[in-house]
This record gives C-alpha cells, sequence and structure tokens, in this order.
C-alpha cells in the first residue's frame, strides 16, 4: 500500500505542470536583478575618479560600487538583513543538490560548478541587500517591493499549485518554503515602511545626521565611567542559569543572518531527515519480507530461520531509536546555535576587558590578514557546521539509544532482568574497583606522604614529601597495577575524546583538538581571527573616542583654539604663538620630550642648533621637575620662544 501510495505521489509530481518553477525562476531573476544593481550602480558616485572620467565627462563619477551589506561595522536594519538571508536559505540548501544545474558536467569540473552556482545565487538575492543598504531610500525601496512581491506570487503560485514533493509527499512545497515566504513578506513590509518614512522625510525635510556611534555603545562607554554601585539586584533563575541580557550588546547583522539560516536550515534537514529515514526503514522491512518468504520456500536451517525474528526486532528498535533521538538532535543543534550567539557576546565583552586568557597562547594576537579573511568565512562556515554537525550528533544519539534498548530495555522486555542486572552490576563494580583504587592512592598521599600544614587556615598541605622511604615503595609496588590501568584507561581516553569530539563538531566556537594542535582546527582558527576582527573594529571605546575626535574637529571648523593661526597675520607672530603652545605642553608632559623626533642634515651649521636644543630640552626637564603642578597651573608661565623647533 505504501509503494501504491508512493507510485501515486511521483506520478502526480511528474503530471503537475503549472508553468512556473522555482528552479527555472532563480535562473531567470538573473536578469531583474543585474538590472536592479545597474541602475543602484549608476546613481552611486565614485569617491575617486578614474581615467574613464576624463574621457566620459558625461558620466561623473556614476557607476561606483554597490554595497550589500556592512558585515563588520554597521548595526542598523539588522533583523532585516537577517530575514534577506532567510529568503535565501532555500537556494542556499539548493547548492548541494545535484540537480541544481539542468545539464550533466565532468566530475572534476563539480567545483567551478558550485563556484558558478553560488555566485548565480548570490547575484539572484543581491537587490535585496542592495536596496536596504543603499543610500538612495525612494528607489532602493521601490525596487525592493517590486522585486519582493514577484519572488512572494511566484512562491506561493508553485507551493499551492503543486504542492506534493518526492520526499515529504504531500504538502511538501507548503511545508518547505513557508519560512522563505514569511521572509519575503516582512522584506516587502520593510521596504514599504522605508519607502513612508523617506517620503515623509523629504517633505519635512528632517533626517537625523549619520553617527559613528551606536546607543548602546554610549551607555556601555557610560557604565565604564559610572561608579560601580555596591549593592545589586539578584539575578533569576533565568538569567543566572540560561541568558542574561545585556542592554548594552548588540549583534551585528552577519551574526543574526547566520543564525536565521541556521536554523531554516536545520528545519529544512529534519523534514528531510524524518522522511528519508521513514522511507529508508520501509524498504528494509521490505527486504526483510522478502528475504523471510525466501526462507520458508527453499526450507533452509534453523540457524538462518532463527535470525529472522531478531532481524525483525533489530529493525523495530533501530527505527524507534532513529525517530525518537532526531527530535533530541535537533534540539541539541538549536540550542548550539543560540549557544554560540551567547558565546559571541562573552568573548567579546572579555576581549573588551583585555582579557585574553580564555584563548589559547598561540591565538592571543591573529595576524590581520587571517582576522579579516575569517569575517568573510565564518558565516558560510558556521551554516555548514550546524548541518552537517545535526547529522553527526544525531547518528551518535542513535548508536547511545541502541546501546541503551539492548542493554536495559530488552532483557527487561525478554524476562532477562535478573540476568541484566547481574552484568550490570559486574561491569558497575569493576568500574567502582578501578575509580576505588585510583582515589585510594590519592587518600594515602594525602594522609601520609604528606607534610603538615604550615597554617592552620590553609585549605590543603604543602607540595613537600613526608616519609620518603614508606613513598618510594608505595611507588614500586603501584607500578605494576597502574601499567595494566593504564590500558583500560588509554581505551577510555580514546572513546571519550571521539564522542566529545562528534557531539561538539558544529561548535565552532570550541576547539576539538588536543592543547597545542588549536590552529589545525579551521573552524576554531576562523571563530578567533572573527572575534578579532570584530573587536578592533566594534570596541565600544575606540568609537566613542572616534566619535569625539570626529565631533570635535567638525567644532574645530567653525570656533577652534588654533583658528588664529590662520588669520592673516604676521608669519612672525604666528611662529611664536606656534612654540610658545610647544613649550607649555613640553613643560605640562616632559615624557613627550623624549618622544620627540628631530631631523637634521649633516651641515656643520645646524649642529649648533641642536646643541641650542638640548640645552633648552635639559632646561624644560629641570623646570618641570623643580616646579609642582598646581603652582603652574596658577601662574600663567612666561612667555618664552623657543629656537626654530619642528611643528607640533
Amino acid at each position: 500500500m505504501i509503494a501504491n501510495q508512493g507510485e501515486n505521489v511521483v506520478s502526480t509530481i511528474q503530471d503537475c505542470q503549472n508553468g512556473i518553477s522555482i528552479d527555472l525562476f532563480l535562473h531567470l531573476s538573473l536578469i531583474p536583478a543585474v538590472f536592479i544593481v545597474g541602475v543602484l550602480s549608476f546613481l552611486q558616485r565614485r569617491a575617486n575618479r578614474l581615467p574613464i572620467d576624463h574621457r566620459l565627462p558625461i558620466l561623473e563619477g556614476r557607476f561606483g560600487i554597490v554595497v550589500p551589506l556592512d558585515t563588520i561595522g554597521s548595526l542598523h536594519n539588522r533583523w532585516s538583513y537577517g530575514f534577506a538571508y532567510g529568503a535565501v536559505s532555500s537556494s542556499v540548501l539548493l547548492l548541494f543538490s545535484e540537480k541544481y544545474i539542468p545539464f550533466t558536467v565532468p566530475t572534476w569540473a563539480r567545483a567551478i560548478v558550485y563556484l558558478v552556482g553560488a555566485i548565480e545565487v548570490g547575484l539572484v538575492y543581491f537587490p535585496f541587500f542592495a536596496c536596504l543598504s543603499t543610500s538612495f531610500k525612494t528607489t532602493g525601496a521601490v525596487l525592493g517591493i517590486l522585486y519582493s512581491l514577484a519572488w512572494i506570487l511566484v512562491t506561493v503560485w508553485d507551493s499551492f499549485t503543486c504542492p506534493n514533493g518526492k520526499v515529504l509527499g504531500k504538502y511538501q512545497k507548503i511545508i518547505v518554503h513557508w519560512p522563505c515566504v514569511l521572509s519575503l513578506v516582512f522584506l516587502l513590509g520593510r521596504f514599504l515602511y522605508m519607502l513612508v518614512k523617506t517620503v515623509r522625510i523629504q517633505h519635512v525635510g528632517q533626517e537625523d545626521p549619520e553617527q559613528l556611534t551606536e546607543q548602546h555603545q554610549v551607555k556601555y562607554v557610560k557604565r565604564l565611567l559610572r561608579k560601580t554601585p555596591e549593592h545589586s539586584e539578584p539575578l533569576s533563575w533565568f538569567q543566572s542559569r540560561v541568558y542574561e541580557w545585556d542592554p548594552y550588546f548588540k549583534f551585528p547583522n552577519r551574526i543574526i543572518g547566520t543564525a536565521i539560516i541556521s536554523l531554516i536550515g536545520l528545519y529544512t534537514i529534519t523534514l528531510a531527515d524524518y522522511s528519508l529515514s521513514d522511507v529508508a526503514f520501509d524498504r528494509v522491512e521490505k527486504w526483510k519480507n522478502t528475504l523471510s518468504q525466501l526462507v520458508t520456500t527453499c526450507n533452509q536451517t534453523e540457524a538462518l530461520g532463527a535470525m529472522i525474528p531478531q532481524l525483525e526486532e533489530f529493525i523495530y528498535v533501530a527505527r524507534e531509536c532513529w525517530l525518537a533521538t532526531t527530535f533530541f538532535a535537533s534540539l541539541n543543534s538549536i540550542a548550539y546555535t543560540f549557544h554560540v550567539l551567547a558565546c559571541y557576546r562573552k568573548h567579546l565583552k572579555r576581549l573588551w576587558k583585555g582579557q585574553k586568557g580564555f584563548l589559547p597562547e598561540r591565538f592571543h594576537r591573529p595576524s590581520s590578514a587571517v582576522s579579516v579573511a575569517s569575517i568573510a568565512r565564518y558565516s558560510g562556515w558556521q551554516i555548514a557546521f550546524t548541518l552537517w554537525g545535526y547529522l553527526i550528533v544525531h547518528f551518535v544519539h542513535f548508536l547511545f539509544a541502541l546501546l541503551l534498548a539492548y542493554v536495559l530495555v530488552l532483557p527487561v522486555k525478554h524476562g532477562m532482568a535478573l540476568s541484566m542486572l547481574t552484568n550490570l552490576g559486574i561491569v558497575i563494580v569493576t568500574i567502582g574497583l578501578v575509580i576505588g583504587l585510583v582515589i585510594f592512592q590519592v587518600i594515602l598521599v594525602q594522609i601520609f606522604f604528606l607534610q603538615d600544614k604550615m597554617c592552620p587556615n590553609d585549605k590543603e598541605k604543602p607540595l613537600a614529601l613526608n616519609n620518603r622511604k614508606a613513598f618510594h615503595c608505595f611507588n614500586y609496588f603501584f607500578f605494576f597495577y597502574n601499567v595494566v590501568m593504564g590500558v583500560s584507561n588509554c581505551v577510555l581516553r580514546l572513546l571519550s575524546s571521539i564522542v566529545v569530539g562528534t557531539w561538539l563538531v558544529s561548535r565552532i566556537d570550541r576547539t576539538i583538538m588536543q592543547r597545542g594542535y588549536e590552529n589545525m582546527d579551521a573552524g576554531y582558527s576562523t571563530w578567533i581571527g572573527m572575534i578579532f576582527a570584530d573587536h578592533y573594529h566594534n570596541n565600544p571605546v575606540m568609537v566613542c573616542f572616534c566619535q569625539l575626535l570626529v565631533s570635535n574637529t567638525l567644532q574645530r571648523n567653525n570656533v577652534s583654539i588654533y583658528s588664529t593661526f590662520n588669520n592673516a597675520e604676521s608669519p612672525m607672530y604666528s611662529r611664536a604663538r606656534t612654540r610658545w603652545l610647544l613649550f607649555y605642553t613640553l613643560l605640562r608632559n616632559p615624557h613627550l620630550i623624549l618622544l620627540r623626533k628631530y631631523h637634521l642634515s649633516s651641515s656643520s651649521s645646524l649642529q649648533t642648533s641642536l646643541s641650542l636644543k638640548l640645552d633648552t630640552v635639559v632646561q624644560v626637564l629641570i623646570m618641570a621637575s623643580q616646579t609642582q603642578r598646581g603652582e603652574l597651573a596658577a601662574k600663567s608661565p612666561p612667555e618664552i620662544i623657543i629656537t626654530p623647533v619642528e611643528e607640533c
């Protein structure tokens, strides 16, 4: 009956022809995508003129580079970019399919085909990002509305007219495509909001000036400068055990987009895993039935006939274990996705405080090229690690479930609980004896072979031997036993390393290599380089400092303390004021004198000037050491003109 249903579904899929296919529409979307990018590039003017601008002055610096999104410093439209990534998710997963390219290619050329396919997908979805980030809001909003509306109509039409599929059967496209449709609807609403806001700003004529700092970064710096309260409110159970919300930290759009694609990809691959495993177990049962019929008709041996019930039991247990662990594996991967976000915030905040102790020693300062390249690699690698990690963790869960079923559940079901408990007790006692002897050695050393505490308040005894002769005998006799115990511990160490390594394969923020070999873990190296790049570009203290410098520079353009030097004054007066300010600065900051550089020629006339400068420096050092800071602040320093020096 299942086979007949599958044949009906396949025939329905083959007969369903709605005239529009998502795969075909993806290829045809290159034309409007290139047109939209060309329009935005025409509106964008280049900062630096090229030789073609002199030959064709009519261009006026147009056809500049269109930036899809700022993956480093921008925190605007974070959720809009996240849903734009969500709209891309279905096509990103389509790249893993061999049916993405309608024609066959040689095996050696698949890498080139994947590269071309990735470029095509990136160009098709480029308008969503470009229309969000462009400075020409009206044009970007109108083009974004038209483009997203076309994608919504085609996706919805294809999902409802031909909903069936080969993997999930009935309503496959609706089940798979609804996250993408939701993302496209959100983008449509965002573009409509942009259009309304742009029209209102043009009508009113008010627009907020662009700032280097964000509001949360300013609040973070203010919190650093504020005195820490003596008594703080206790954290709730959720904040202390699960997640503590920080209003002074925001995730960049790159991290949010990566998390959204990972979650949508997990949703899709979980559905595919569930359906494909169900079909696979159905085929295994069909082969088992065929094998049992052959055994019955051919009168095979009793041993072969006795294997049929065991095979049936194994297939049943394996099916139930696989389907049960699907839920736990997907839940584990979802928890990892959110945990990586928490680790990203925790690691960045540690770097902001100057704490690098959580990093391996060789990763305390990665190279600049590695850090910048990690920004480009992280998102793709995190998504791939998450999807592959789900499959690997699912398989590990499946093995543990099988072990639990055959060790505990099936013996009880078959009335062999007593033998199961006996065997389990023997294993537990053996392991307990091994662990107990290890603890016994530690207790013996603690009692007999360590000297007494030097102070009664000490927590532990000092690392100083006592009863040396007895300790040498103890070490000699336990040497032979520790050799035997080391064999089992070696196997246990290998098994635990395999289990932990496979369990954490999707955790790109944690290395699965041994200490000293962390650089062989390419995923962890990418994580370290990425957080260092974000640290150097988004540190709130540095960003606020740069904002202060920019603000002061803009203020100086109107009223500056050095504006008198630009007035129509005599050069001698301007030079005297410069020298006076230089002298006053060196007098208040004598340590700056050692940092000054003098560029002297080899002429003998300038050697005399050098000696005069050195005498002046010595006089300044003596005055600075003998004069207190308060007296200099109260009295106006004399107007001393230093011999010709370099400008400040």
